[in-house]
């Protein structure tokens, strides 16, 4: 049996029992490599639309029979199983492609594998002129594979550091860096992994570059803690780790800060990134201040950030689940949940299954319906939704959305370039996707009359994302909750005004010590 190999990162690339084979048909190599990675038939009239979208459909079909004839003569040896609608390749033809050792990699753990197979972008300089739509699906698998590579590289980094291999640490932050040049978050893990491995200079180096960065091209400088690195006195193994707790088939990535009677555990919305949250200022003076009021936990949900990225979207049910595997990773026994946007939903999922685990429920900028129907006209029409959500992913990558979830800091050079970058390193365009689908389908309604837990709903009158009519139907649902209504238009609970948000807060922090003392 002849052994063929593809390698689709970087130009595409076709082995024979591991001689290279010289395949000059562009739309050959392409059509090789999307059935690769379909893993199953694909029909000949999707084929056909992809490869030659100018032509009518008995001309793409016709193309097509050519070119799979052309192929087979050129590798010398019968690739392709066929009938008359679909094409796949021959379950007899022993295949591998790179792109799919390298995900099965990142699923059993072994990054450095993961990291060493990833020689270069998904078909990095490789086009079909007129094709469209073969460009699309190239680009959300290019994403979707990038966001595994900075996942799988953010996990050695800290792995490695915590081994005591900080040589190590510095190579794979510095491919972070090489990918990410203006994160403030990856520029810390090379400056912080060369201090730990003794290499003063070249962490001074590294930190007058990323300086340099930010002031010629976003016109901001290093944040405090970026610069608190280059202190004498800095110990930079005593920044908070993030640590990694099993969850239902995946590892989930959290964070714990400060000390309290009662521990608040915040959930930001439909992304976070545990470590990148801290990375804009006014998101680090937010959270700061939750600080003063009791222990800080913070988590990516699975598939999100920093935890493992899987195949389908985490629902509610699946989210609440992976709520108590972090707080008992935490050994937390009291917690005060901070659901906001699409994560209120989950936060009352679990409110209402372990009252006795929860001391209060707040919820910022919240619906409790994902999607329009008669008896809730509070969200988007499906088809509006669908719309949002197409705009979104097409956009990936770049600010998007900011000018609806934060309109106070559309125009501030520093927040777009965050948000962009934070976005980049939660998720790819095709995982977000399916993300946004879940939610569109959720519903807690139900759940609502069963909280028995002390409840806070905070919403901004002009709130651009999420109608103010949203947060207060939740209120009227649930039993004995407080709604406050504040000014202003920002989604983001730390975009705007935060002094309204934190007193709201603190108040409500202050009658539940008085209900436990």
């Amino acid at each position: 049996m002849t052994a063929f190999s593809l390698g689709a990162f970087g130009f595409p690339e076709v082995h024979a029992d591991g001689r290279p084979i010289k395949l000059a048909l562009r739309k050959g190599l392409a059509l090789l490599v999307y059935l690769a990675e379909a893993k199953v038939a694909v029909a000949r009239d999707v084929i056909a639309t992809l490869l030659w979208p100018e032509t009518d459909r008995e001309t793409g079909l016709a193309r097509l029979r050519r070119l799979l004839h052309r192929v087979e003569l050129t590798l010398g040896h019968p690739v392709f199983e066929t009938d008359r609608t679909s094409v796949r390749w021959s379950e007899a033809v022993e295949l591998t492609i790179d792109t799919h050792s390298f995900e099965n990699a990142c699923d059993a753990g072994d990054f450095e594998l993961a990291c060493a197979i990833y020689r270069g972008d998904f078909l990095a300089g490789f086009a079909l002129d007129g094709c469209s739509e073969f460009e699309d699906w190239a680009f959300f698998r290019r994403e979707a594979l990038r966001g595994r590579l900075m996942h799988a590289l953010e996990r050695l980094v800290q792995d490695k550091n915590a081994a005591g291999d900080h040589f190590a640490a510095t190579v794979h932050a510095g491919r972070l860096v090489e990918l990410d040049p203006f994160s403030e978050v990856y520029g810390r893990h090379l400056i912080r992994s060369l201090l730990l491995a003794g290499d003063r200079s070249a962490a001074e180096r590294q930190h007058a570059a990323l300086t340099r960065r930010l002031r010629d091209e976003l016109g901001v400088a290093p944040e405090a803690e970026t610069e608190a690195l280059m202190s004498p006195a800095a110990a930079p193994h005593a920044a908070p780790m993030t640590r990694y707790v099993k969850g239902t088939g995946v590892h989930l990535a959290y964070q714990t800060y400060g000390s309290g009677p009662l521990d608040i555990l915040v959930m930001p919305g439909f992304v976070s990134h545990v470590e990148r949250a801290w990375e804009h200022p006014a998101s680090r003076t937010f959270l700061a201040s939750l600080m003063k009021l009791g222990r800080l936990v913070v988590f990516d949900r699975r598939g999100i950030g920093l935890s493992d990225r899987v195949g389908s979207a985490p629902g509610i049910d699946v989210t609440a689940q992976d709520i108590g595997t972090v707080l008992r990773a935490a050994d937390s026994r009291r917690v005060v949940l901070f659901g906001a946007s699409e994560c209120g939903p989950a936060c009352i999922k679990f409110a209402v299954d372990e009252p006795r685990r929860v001391a209060g429920l707040i919820l910022f900028g919240a619906l409790a319906k994902g999607c329009w129907s008669q008896d809730y006209p509070y969200a988007l029409r499906a088809s509006q939704y669908d719309a949002w959500s197409k705009h979104l992913i097409t956009q990936w990558g770049g600010p998007v959305g900011i000018e609806a979830f934060a309109p106070s800091l559309a125009n501030d050079p520093q927040a777009r370039a965050w948000w962009a970058g934070l976005l980049r390193a939660a998720s790819s365009p095709g995982g977000i996707s399916a993300v946004l689908e879940a939610f569109r389908d959720a519903d807690v309604r139900h759940l609502l009359p069963k909280i028995a837990v002390p409840t806070l709903v905070l919403h901004r009158r002009d709130d651009k994302a999420v109608r103010i009519a949203a947060g207060r139907d939740i209120a009227s649902r649930i039993k004995g909750a407080e709604f406050v209504e504040l000014d202003g238009s920002d989604h983001w609970f730390f975009a705007g005004d935060q002094e309204p948000v934190l007193a709201a807060i603190g108040r409500f922090m202050q009658g539940l010590a008085k209900r436990t003392s």
